[in-house]
This record gives C-alpha cells, sequence and structure tokens, in this order.
C-alpha cells in the first residue's frame, strides 16, 4: 500500500513540476517555446480555445494512437496526465506573472526548461501510466530500440516543425527545448527511479535497462 502511495505522490509530484515548466517557458517566450506548444500556439491561432485545451485534445489524439501501436488501453495516469497537464498549464499561465525583462525572461526560461526534463523524469519513474506525449517516447524506443535522447530529441523536432508550419512562434529557445529535453530527461528519470526505489523499494525495469543500455 505504502509503495503505491508514493508511486502516485511521484506522478502528482512529476506533472505539476511539468506543467509549471511549461508554463514557465512560455513566460519566457522571448526565446521562443517549446515544440509541443509551438504546436498548441498554432492550433490557437488558427482555431481559438487556450493553450491547455489544445494540450489536452493532442494528448487524447496520441493516446489513442498509442493505444493501437501497444494493443494495450492506456493506465488511469495517462488518462490523468491528459486531463490535469492541460488545466495545470492554464492555471500556471494565469498564476505567474508576465515578464518583460531579457534577464528575467532568460531566467524563468532555463529554469522552466530544466524543471519539465525533469518532471518528466519524476512521474514517468513510477510506472503508474506515462503521460501521452511519453508514453510515445517509449513506444517508439520498444520498436526502434533507440534511446531515451535519439527519440526524445527527434519528436521535438518533428512536432516544432508542425507548429512553425502552422505559424506558432519558434525561436532559439526553441531549438534548446528541442535538442536538450531528451538530454535532461535521460539522466532524471534513472535517477528519480533510484530515488522512489530507496522510498519505496519500486522499480520499472524495462526503463532503467533501457537507459542502461544506451551507448
Amino acid at each position: 500500500m505504502m509503495q503505491l502511495f508514493w508511486r502516485w505522490i511521484f506522478f502528482v509530484t512529476g506533472v505539476t513540476m511539468m506543467s509549471l515548466g511549461i508554463s514557465m517557458t512560455i513566460k519566457g517566450q522571448q526565446f521562443g517555446i517549446g515544440p509541443w506548444d509551438v504546436f498548441h500556439v498554432g492550433l490557437h491561432n488558427h482555431l481559438g480555445l487556450t493553450m491547455g485545451i489544445w494540450a489536452i485534445v493532442t494528448a487524447i489524439i496520441i493516446v489513442l494512437v498509442t493505444m493501437i501501436g501497444t494493443k494495450k488501453f492506456p493506465q488511469l495516469g495517462t488518462w490523468l496526465n491528459v486531463l490535469l497537464l492541460g488545466s495545470f498549464i492554464d492555471v500556471f499561465n494565469w498564476l505567474l506573472p508576465d515578464i518583460t525583462s531579457y534577464v528575467g525572461q532568460l531566467i524563468i526560461f532555463i529554469f522552466g526548461v530544466a524543471m519539465i526534463g525533469i518532471g518528466v523524469g519524476v512521474y514517468v519513474s513510477p510506472n503508474v501510466g506515462a503521460g501521452p506525449r511519453d508514453s510515445l517516447m517509449l513506444l517508439l524506443m520498444a520498436k526502434t530500440g533507440w534511446g531515451i535522447k535519439k527519440v526524445r530529441t527527434g519528436i521535438e523536432i518533428i512536432v516544432a516543425l508542425a507548429g512553425w508550419a502552422l505559424g506558432g512562434p519558434v525561436g532559439l529557445g526553441t531549438i534548446i527545448i528541442a535538442l536538450l529535453l531528451g538530454q535532461i530527461v535521460h539522466y532524471s528519470l534513472p535517477l528519480s527511479q533510484k530515488i522512489l526505489y530507496k522510498i519505496s523499494g519500486y522499480t520499472l525495469p524495462y526503463v532503467k535497462k533501457s537507459v542502461e543500455n544506451q551507448s
């Protein structure tokens, strides 16, 4: 029972961290925003609705695609991620103040990128259901045999190009996120697993093995 409790604590904490990180990068948008957010802004510009709502809509589509690819019904955590992430993004976008100074936007952007990468590692580690985008990442890892860095970076670049085609704001920060986020998750995921194991005794062998086998 305690093991399950800690797994859900890690999940909710990770999703919250990732949502906060996304909103932080949005507040530092002078440098560009993350690939998925570029895509969501492009959809917003063409069709309206908030970025959080578009995050939910695209997440549902990805869940369906991943479900077909894995031939498995997503775990409860995946569906909670669909609802929580988009909702939290809109909440944090409202709570965080707008920053106008160059230095201020640079600082919040850097911390936002780090927060996203750490948050992904934290919420994936308990295996209660990875978020739609990370479920897709894990599916591609399993199908291709590639490591986290290569798969995550490839996804980010493709989504950034799609968002740019829709007129979303692409900048240096978008490229930084596309190239570095996978690098951060590469370290935050196994570290989160080790911490979770020490606290609750739970570990996820498949992801751990995938990380250890990377060159």
